[in-house]
This record gives structure tokens, C-alpha cells and sequence, in this order.
């Protein structure tokens, strides 16, 4: 599948076929491919848990209200941020990089984020945001489905999981077989509503 009709083919899916299982070939690719998401000054922030035990996933199932999603999809990811990426060991991140181009850039990054918590919180953000996309594209590519969700009890789920205290919760995406093909799309906005010119 293209891009393009990736894009148009991706839905939120919610039924999932709970038999079906994807290979570890499978998963390190869809994984792989989400590692190509661009970061800010290449920080690579992001975090990909994936809930394999399935008591795990009935707990989060539980602190998910219940959506079958949690535990029927055969993949439940949830994108998390290191909010310490950006200081922990700068260096390997531009390890194959010229020493012109490190003596630039590992000031810059102290610089951009070092006592900017809000910053650094949006950064996060926006790298797991593209990180998810991609996954999801990805998996709508290799001939799956999958549903991004954020209605979950954050705290709780950070719990389950042992979040680390410098590390926050993103959103979840599950990804597998779809059973009931989506709703049409609800309804979108115009063109000209969205997108504008130089100016609003």
C-alpha cells in the first residue's frame, strides 16, 4: 500500500479479532519503522511499551474504561517520553556526526532545554505524536489497523507499567486484524476552513 492510500485508509479501529497474533518479525518491524520518526535535535524522547502479559493488559483494560481495544488487539503500545533524554549522554546521538557538527549541536541542546520543564513536556509531546502516526501508517501499510486512545486514567496506568518518575504517558495505540469495518467518517471540515495563508 502507498502512502497516500494508507493515509485515506487509516481509521480508529475498536473490534478487534482477539485470536489473531502478529509474529516478532512483525512487531520489530512496525517498531523499526516508528524509530525513522523525526525528533527534535535527533533526541529520539520516545518510548515504546508494549503490553504483551495478559494480566497486564487486563489491569490497563480496567483503567481504560473498559475498552475491549486494551485486550483484544494483538498489540497494545503505549507511547511514553523520557523527559531526561535530552541530557542523559547527549553525545550518542550525534555519535557518527562530523566534530564540527558535535560542537554545535550538544551546546544547543543543553541550551534549548536545560531548566525549560515545559518546554521539554512539549517537545515530548510533539516527537511521540509523529512517533504514533508513523506507527499507525505503518501498520495500515503491512495490513493492519490499529486506534489511538488517550481515554485511559493516566496516573493509573503509570502505575501498572512502573513508569519512571522522569517519564510520561503519551497515548496508547492499539494495533491488529480489524472484525467490524469502522463507521464513515464523521464529518470534515473544509479545506478553506482549515488551512490558511500567510495570516489568519
Amino acid at each position: 500500500m502507498n502512502t497516500f492510500d494508507a493515509i485515506h485508509a487509516r481509521r480508529a479501529v475498536k473490534k478487534f479479532d482477539p485470536h489473531h497474533k502478529m509474529s516478532e518479525e512483525e512487531i520489530h518491524q512496525l517498531l523499526s519503522l516508528a524509530l525513522e520518526a523525526p525528533t527534535a535535535f535527533n533526541i529520539q524522547n520516545w518510548r515504546f511499551l508494549l503490553v504483551q502479559d495478559p494480566e497486564i493488559r487486563k489491569q490497563v483494560r480496567a483503567a481504560a474504561w473498559n475498552q475491549e481495544q486494551v485486550t483484544d488487539a494483538s498489540l497494545l503500545i503505549i507511547i511514553c517520553a523520557d523527559l531526561s533524554a535530552w541530557k542523559n549522554n547527549p553525545e550518542r546521538y550525534w555519535a557518527n556526526a562530523t566534530q564540527a557538527t558535535r560542537d554545535f549541536i550538544l551546546p544547543a541542546i543543553h541550551d534549548y532545554y536545560d531548566g525549560k520543564p515545559q518546554v521539554i513536556r512539549d517537545e515530548a509531546m510533539r516527537s511521540c505524536g509523529l512517533a504514533g502516526q508513523t506507527i499507525m501508517l505503518a501498520a495500515k501499510a503491512m495490513g493492519l489497523d490499529s486506534c489511538p486512545m488517550d481515554g485511559f486514567d493516566f496516573n493509573a496506568v503509570g502505575k501498572i507499567i512502573h513508569l519512571p518518575e522522569d517519564h510520561v504517558i503519551s497515548f496508547m495505540i492499539a494495533v491488529g486484524k480489524k472484525t467490524v469495518e469502522p463507521h464513515s467518517k464523521p464529518g470534515q471540515l473544509p479545506y478553506a476552513e482549515i488551512v490558511k495563508i500567510d495570516r489568519f
